[in-house]
């Protein structure tokens, strides 16, 4: 541990030597709008010294002493050469190439909404707020309806709540974080997706395999990460309004201030309720929740770009209530006896986060950066006689540190983090305690060749008081054999500490007897989980009837090398133990993407999913987990440049079969059938103001029958819920309302 902190420390101290460095921000601008260039060649005149744009189209090249000429290069543009004057940061805006070599691009094609970068090391993509209005994405977990890498679905019968999954796995092996911070964890860990808004989220990137390791060690199949809106680019006031026949009426309103040149301040009110009780397949039980839900946001942004600061301080307060169950439940006279089968979840949660980025003026390819935020989790709830309370507060705090070894083409990333969490749950009476406070210390090196080819090599030393010390190795790399091209491989290993209630809550949705099997671990006497996540992507961009698409292909493989079995293979009961065999999930994707009209684009995906554990009774494929899913969407937009038009938007969704866990009804090895989803939105932009839209999820009125086992006996041993493999409400049509005014 001494010997790699020994390591870091010594990096820190060499990369304050450095030389003199130019920077800039490379800009193109179509139908009015500005925007960041990526991939441009930058690179001095005479000299094999340069760099590549980032997605912000930002740069930092060592200074040539030979020259003072830079000559920028980008496909379908003109190449040009400037003077550099030292001490000035070059923003440039680069200009169409107007002769034959236009063949090659489409420069009136609307920026796209998921963008994938040809040049980054990771398998990142970048989705923006455009993407977000195509669907009803009220809140974060709705906001993958439209994106192929994220599998949607529900988790149980009774709180509607929708889960994703990449890779074949589930959330908890994510890494979710909020501004590169961890938040969708812990406590939070299956409604936390629930509680951010989708007005308030600017931007999402989803990275496929194990991420970066400044990041952390829990990233086993990926990370996704929000970014929320700033008040300094904020609209001044935004308002959105929504509805739903299934009784969701939703309320979101952004303030934002300009206080002075460098401070800015943004309050965000979002409320939603569902009071109406529906029960469309007469089963007694409310086909979704009812609900209310207050969430109030306000963040500070300070900003100098002269001496280099910027920060940004948030407080966040959240009250979410749902109740559930038997549609003649009433909690006044109901909880606590046998009369009707109810639930209620109270939760209340703060959050107060702080981050702080300094570029060193003279030395511009030198940064640090620190973050730290705090979270209270309190929820309480119980199902029917069953209780399940847990009170979570956590604190996380990294110092980060970037610089340059030699020139721009060798960079890299360092510092510390540190983060505590202390757990308290309460599960049928009994009472669960434990903290988690982990030390880690990471080193991650960069190497970018300007075109053909860049590394990501990461290590971290974590010290944890349950999971003992281990170090976790990350890799990166990505090679261009050939224009508008990308492969890309990485591997990498994750650790986890498996909260088993946390994150398995639907189990209180049944009458399941819990077993937890110790063996001595440090976590409820289970041993942590570790796995290894190695991937391969190949992406190719073409042109067809002058047209650009491109298509990607990727494969991963997850294996555990232990893992926490949730096993519901016995009826009646559900397991929890630690791996004894093999357990693994094989993930294949196949990606098409082609705009053939200037206002019309298609994206269409394959995915076969191989997820499969050793259970006390053999290998089995994942229940609820189908090996086959087909994803298509087709978007249409003629807003003109005055900002009015049309957009639509039609989505289908194929779910292959899925194996069904034993329970009281369908026995064991029960397939479920197959089926297709309809989704669609249509949007009427009146003006860059204001805007109505109108949508349909599940437009064919595909449902679930029977979704609840055991429905005439809820206090039964039988009873179970958390069967759902298809929508149960069926058909769901909305409509709402957008308004902001522009700065």
């Amino acid at each position: 541990m001494k010997t790699q902190l020994t390591f870091l420390l010594l990096f820190f101290t060499l990369s304050i030597f450095g030389q003199e460095v130019v920077e800039g921000q490379l800009l193109i601008q179509e139908n009015n709008e500005t925007y960041p260039l990526e991939g441009v060649n930058i690179y001095w005149l005479n000299s094999i010294n340069g760099t590549v744009s980032n997605q912000k189209g930002q740069f930092t090249l060592a200074r040539d002493n030979s020259t003072d000429q830079l000559v920028l290069k980008y496909l379908g543009f003109k190449t040009d050469t400037l003077k550099v004057v030292s001490g000035k940061k070059i923003i440039h805006f680069m200009k169409e190439d107007t002769g034959e070599s236009l063949d090659e691009v489409e420069l009136t094609q609307r920026r796209k909404a998921i963008q994938k970068s040809y040049f980054e090391a990771q398998n990142v993509m970048q989705v923006n707020s455009a993407e977000l209005l195509k669907a009803a994405c009220c809140n974060l977990s709705e906001s993958f309806e439209t994106n192929p890498s994220i599998d949607v679905s529900f988790s149980d019968a009774l709180t509607g709540t929708k889960q994703i999954r990449m890779l074949g796995l589930s959330s908890p092996y994510l890494l979710i974080t909020e501004e590169n911070i961890p938040s969708v964890r812990g406590a939070s860990q299956i409604y936390g997706l629930t509680f951010t808004p989708g007005t308030w989220i600017e931007s999402i990137q989803i990275t496929k395999g194990a991420g970066s390791v400044t990041n952390g060690f829990e990233s086993i199949a990926g990370q996704i990460n929000t970014e929320l809106q700033k008040p300094f680019s904020d609209a001044p006031l935004f308002v959105n309004l929504f509805t739903s026949i299934n009784g969701r009426q939703e309320a979101n309103v952004h303030v934002n201030t300009k206080l002075s040149d460098k401070w800015s301040t943004g309050f965000y009110l979002h409320g939603n309720q569902r009071s109406l009780s529906t029960d469309r397949n007469k089963d007694g039980f409310l086909d979704v929740p009812l609900a209310k839900q207050l969430n109030l946001f306000n963040r500070w942004q300070y900003t100098n770009a002269e001496k280099g600061w910027v920060s940004f301080a948030s407080f966040r307060f959240l009250d979410d209530q749902k109740q559930t169950g038997s549609i003649t439940f009433d909690p006044a006279t109901d909880k606590g006896f046998t009369n009707e089968w109810g639930s209620q979840i109270d939760t209340q949660r703060f959050d107060a986060s702080l981050k702080v980025g300094y570029v060193f003026p003279l030395i511009t390819y030198q940064s640090f950066g620190f973050q730290a935020a705090y979270n209270s989790h309190d929820q309480a709830a119980y199902y029917g006689l069953r209780q399940y309370d847990i009170k979570h507060q956590s604190f996380f705090g990294n110092l980060l540190f970037n610089s340059i070894l030699g020139n721009t083409k060798n960079k890299f990333k360092t510092g510390i983090n540190v983060s505590w969490d202390r757990y308290e749950e309460m599960v049928d009476g009994g009472l669960y305690q434990r903290t988690d406070e982990v030390v880690g210390a990471f080193f991650e090196y960069t190497y970018d060749s300007l075109e053909n080819w860049n590394v990501v090599a990461g290590i971290r030393v974590d010290k944890h008081n349950n999971l003992g010390t281990f170090i976790s190795p990350r890799f990166h790399a990505r090679y261009t054999p050939w224009e508008r091209s990308a492969l890309r491989f990485s591997f990498g290993q994750g650790r986890k500490a498996a909260n088993i209630f946390a994150e398995n809550q639907t189990l209180f949705a049944t009458n399941r007897t819990i077993r937890v099997q110790s063996n001595g671990g440090s976590i409820y006497g289970l041993r942590p989980e570790k796995a290894w996540n190695c991937g391969l992507s190949f992406r190719q961009g073409y042109t067809l009837f002058n047209k650009q698409g491109d298509i990607t292909v990727d494969y991963y493989k997850t294996t555990f090398q232990d893992q926490v079995v949730v096993d519901w293979e016995t009826a009646r009961y559900i397991q929890f133990y630690n791996l004894e065999g093999r357990s693994f999930a094989n993930s294949f994707q196949l990606e098409i993407d082609y705009a053939p009209f200037q206002n019309t684009s298609f994206r269409f995906a394959y995915k076969n999913y191989e997820v499969k554990t050793d259970y006390l009774d053999g290998l089995k494929q994942k229940p609820l987990q189908p090996e086959h899913r087909f994803f298509a969407n087709g978007e249409y937009n003629n807003v003109n440049q005055a900002g009015k038009g049309w957009r639509a938007d039609l989505t289908y969704h194929f779910v292959g079969e899925q194996r069904i866990p034993s329970n009281a009804r369908d026995g064991i090895n029960f397939n479920s059938n197959a089926y297709g989803l309809w989704n669609t939105q249509f949007t009427r932009v009146f003006s860059p103001r204001f805007e109505v839209y109108l949508g349909s999820e599940n437009l064919t009125n595909i449902k679930q029958t029977n979704p609840v086992v055991g429905v005439d006996q809820p206090f039964g041993r039988d009873f179970d819920a958390s069967v759902v493999y298809a929508p149960i409400f069926g058909r769901m049509l909305y409509a709402g309302l957008r308004f902001n005014l522009k700065k």
